[in-house]
């Protein structure tokens, strides 16, 4: 008998099924490949805006937590322990959600303070998961499409900037928006859209990374000294190295805590999204309230765990949730499999290396098609919301302060109070997608439905 969604036999329904080992390694390298662009591309990111240069041990470190801890966080999911865990093939990594968020804090107060807010709103996503059922009202299409909306635009012009050269103390500013830069950025995006649309399989699914590598080899000889520097950051990386607790401190901040639990929330939701998503491309079933609650406690102990020992949050995949779908593989164990090969990689700096030392236009061209992805989502999500007069005002008046803010730092120099006090609030209204999502939600409760 088969699967009628997707033509796999009936058996591969069950999560707790375990392919033979010939077809369970490959499947989860599939798993690896598909998401694994995207999950060392938001620690790069934060690591720059915390002035951390390319290739420094800085940033090959927090590129080295993002593999290790989207390994041991999808064993959480995977594995599970008590009620945390959905026991069902979901493969976590380091979310774009928070992105922007994360780089604000960065910038405006520091790695630490950035990272102590991972701990302190991972505490509070693992909390979620006790409520999220009687929450999800509070976060309709319309605020939670806003927010990823929100999140996207934020993200479009760092895309743009990296493409051209880079941004911050790692601009490559005598070559800023050179043709070489334009050319290694292109080839990325134009090879990732061939292997998307015209390949099939492991080429489809791992599109993004083919990209990256190809617009790699391209950056190599068109961009000077970029192989040199290669070569050097990845011969001075360490072959093996254990993960530190608090490797940049703790530094507390209640506003850097408040916009991270807010995306939190938003996070939060989305892996319910995911849940329901996987047990219906997998299984045709509706998920259970046991998946949803076990999934949500997951994501938040995998990104406090990860945030002691300096990695980003983490969540739920939406593009595995597409393989399962096309593979009709529901186990389990093949994301397993796919958890230990990320917590191997996790262990190995020289792999850090790699993509800390990735000429930034080659980055550029892969976070050009991400963050337009995210632009994208947002707006399949809204699409689901009626544009009346009533939710076109929320629209309006979320985005344009939320992001208005974020560009024009400076409105806020009303904001008085002790130091510790003007800076919480600071971070607060001007993290683009904090505003944004506390005006959508007041907004979308306050003002009364239109017939």
């Amino acid at each position: 008998m088969t699967n009628s969604t997707t033509g796999a036999p009936e058996e591969m329904r069950d999560p707790n099924l375990t392919p033979p080992m010939g077809q369970a390694i490959p499947l989860g390298f599939q798993h690896v490949l598909a998401m694994f662009a995207s999950n060392v591309t938001p620690p790069f990111l934060v690591a720059i805006a915390a002035s951390m240069l390319p290739g420094s041990p800085g940033s090959i470190y927090l590129i080295q937590m993002a593999m290790l801890f989207a390994g041991v966080a999808t064993l959480f999911q995977t594995i599970g322990m008590g009620p945390i865990g959905a026991r069902l093939p979901i493969m976590q990594g380091t979310s774009f959600a928070f992105v922007s968020v994360l780089t604000a804090i960065a910038t405006s107060a520091g790695i630490d303070v950035a990272l102590t807010a991972c701990i302190v709103a991972g505490l509070f996503h693992f909390a979620l998961g006790s409520v999220i059922q009687k929450i999800r009202w509070i976060f309709p299409p319309l605020v939670t499409g806003l927010v990823v909306l929100a999140i996207g635009l934020y993200l479009v012009p760092v895309a743009i900037q990296y493409a051209a050269g880079g941004a911050g103390p790692a601009m490559a500013k005598d070559s800023f928006g050179s043709m070489a830069h334009w050319v290694s950025a292109i080839t990325v995006i134009v090879v990732a859209l061939v292997c998307k649309f015209m390949g099939r399989g492991f080429i489809s699914s791992a599109a993004i990374l083919i990209g990256l590598v190809a617009g790699f080899v391209i950056s190599m000889i068109l961009i000077d000294g970029a192989w040199a520097k290669l070569m050097g950051g990845v011969a001075n990386a360490a072959i093996f190295a254990l993960p530190r607790p608090l490797p940049f401190g703790f530094n507390f901040d209640l506003g850097a805590v408040i916009a991270v639990a807010v995306v939190s929330i938003v996070s939060a939701i989305e892996t319910v999204g995911d849940v329901s998503a996987t047990t219906k491309a997998g299984a045709n079933r509706d998920a259970t309230d046991d998946e949803i609650v076990g999934a949500t406690y997951a994501d938040g102990l995998g990104t406090a765990v990860a945030g002691v020992f300096g990695g980003l949050p983490n969540t739920s995949f939406s593009q595995n949730v597409g393989i399962v779908g096309m593979t009709g593989v529901m186990s389990r164990h093949v994301v397993t499999i796919a958890a230990l090969i990320l917590i191997a990689c996790g262990f190995i700096p020289k792999i850090g290396a790699i993509f800390a030392n990735m000429p930034l236009p080659v980055l550029g061209g892969g976070v050009i098609v991400m963050f337009g992805m995210v632009v994208a989502a947002g707006m399949n999500m809204l699409s689901e919301v009626k544009m009346n007069r009533r939710n076109m005002v929320i629209i309006s008046i979320s985005l344009a302060v939320g992001l208005g803010l974020n560009l024009v730092p400076s409105a806020v120099q009303w904001i008085d109070g002790s130091k510790d006090t003007k800076d919480t609030l600071e971070i607060l209204f001007t993290s683009a997608v904090a505003p944004t999502a506390i005006l959508a939600v007041v907004l979308n409760l306050l003002l009364p439905e239109e017939d």
